[in-house]
């Protein structure tokens, strides 16, 4: 039987899945990576770590399928997501030129001035959290006239696998400012100093792009005809994972950010507001990023803490403090505000009621986000699925159940990797 594989690149670290054609999971791995570091208060991060992480979790995925008695050379294809807007650029040979800037570095103020004078406002690239905000800001970096390629964080891995750059998929360039409409790079991107050629081909996601580099098939025992297809972000893998598909499912991923998706007839945006819609076949998929979220709880407490105060939390009496937590400085959606702070204040003296309290703003924070996605055209979900980290806390859903007012189905053996080894499956299943 064929498998296909799927790598998943998070931002606390690596998972890869691999399914059979029938869909089954036959084995996952992970390998953890240390946080980003900031400069100048932005989240930066050394592409080698991704890579050295990646490789990693390929060797132990590659172990687990021996001792499973599958052979690995019976992978047809290979995808990778990876976190939405994380972005370097690179030279031909593949080295980065700039450090990878991560999808919630932010405060990009004086290109999105230059992009919000240039670009129509249906461009997903506006904005100063933008990805195209945050290319325009590594074409400045010392490196970067050494550059040949702008990849995106999964583009990065996809290419070392391939053994060339130069591709990408249409999920992680939309908020670059690919036209999805016109199916192509907007010419307005010239008067804005984007080199030529340094942007990549863009690809459905699932396509076939190239084939697997013979030093790669090599070093990860894979077969030479093991194709690399076009990947996606990590929020998209996520919702594939889940098998929501009719309109009114949606996905909320919980996990060091707060993600959502809705399934929609309606290709739904706001750019200024973080609004975008991903295409999924006649439907449309809009949603957006908070930077509120698990990382937004770690600020104040440990995993260990969380894990100690969790069974305190009632979740039956809501405690309403008005919070709005956030991990640092600044918010992308439902609200767009470089300079937005954390409202975690007056905080209580006990600390489990200091993190309901936590529990309740993201929430409300979630709810936000979907009633703006229903006021732009897109209808409010008639059930929600629930990924990452958050969605095993138990007395979480049920308060988020409460707030949002519809079921919330918590998908907690449903990890990302496995909804992009999904599109591989797809892609072959279909006989494309």
């Amino acid at each position: 039987m064929m498998l296909a594989l799927g790598i998943d690149l998070g931002t606390s670290g690596v998972r890869t899945a691999v399914l059979d054609e029938t869909g089954r999971l036959v084995s996952q791995a992970s390998v953890e990576m240390p946080a980003p570091e900031l400069f100048n208060g932005r989240p930066v991060q050394d592409p080698m770590i991704w890579w050295k992480a990646v490789a990693t979790c390929l060797e132990k995925q590659i172990a687990l399928l021996r001792e499973a008695r599958r052979d690995p050379k019976t992978i047809v294809g290979v995808a990778v997501d990876g976190t939405s807007g994380s972005m370097l650029l690179c030279d031909a040979e593949l080295r980065p030129c700039t450090p990878g800037y991560m999808y919630n570095s932010a405060g990009f103020t004086e290109q999105a001035e230059r992009i919000g004078g240039i670009a129509p406002p249906e461009s997903h690239g506006r904005g100063a959290g933008s990805g195209l905000a945050r290319a325009l800001f590594l074409l400045t970096l010392p490196g970067a006239d050494q550059a040949k390629h702008l990849v995106h964080q999964a583009d990065w891995i996809a290419a070392r696998l391939a053994g060339r750059a130069g591709f990408s998929d249409q999920n992680n360039v939309l908020k670059t400012g690919f036209d999805l409409n016109r199916q192509e790079w907007p010419g307005w991107l010239d008067t804005l100093g984007v080199p030529e050629g340094i942007l990549p081909a863009v690809f459905q996601p699932g396509a076939v792009v190239e084939n697997i580099s013979q030093e790669m098939a090599t070093r990860f025992e894979l077969s030479d005809e093991c194709k690399i297809h076009a990947g996606t972000t990590d929020s998209i893998a996520a919702f594939l994972a889940t098998g929501a598909s009719e309109p009114g499912d949606a996905v909320t991923s919980l996990g060091t950010t707060l993600v959502i998706k809705l399934v929609s007839k309606a290709d739904v945006r706001d750019p200024d507001a973080g609004v975008y819609s991903h295409r999924l076949g006649d439907r449309w998929l809009p949603g957006g990023a908070s930077n509120s979220g698990g990382g937004a709880l770690l600020r104040h407490f440990s995993l260990e803490q969380m894990a100690a105060m969790t069974p305190m939390v009632r979740s039956e009496r809501l405690l309403d403090y008005g919070f709005y937590p956030l991990p640092g400085k600044g918010e992308r959606f439902p609200v767009c505000d470089p300079a937005k702070e954390s409202n975690h204040s007056p905080q209580p003296t006990e600390d489990h009621l200091f993190f309901q309290g936590l529990l309740e703003g993201i929430a409300r924070i979630e709810k936000q986000a979907y009633d703006h996605l229903a006021k732009l055209g897109g209808a409010y979900p008639a059930r929600v699925f629930t990924v990452g980290g958050g969605a095993g806390n138990k007395p979480w859903c049920e308060i988020r159940q409460k707030i949002l007012g519809v079921p919330v189905i918590a998908c907690t053996e449903t990890i990302a990797a496995a909804g992009t080894a999904r599109l591989v499956l797809d892609h072959w299943v279909a006989g494309d």
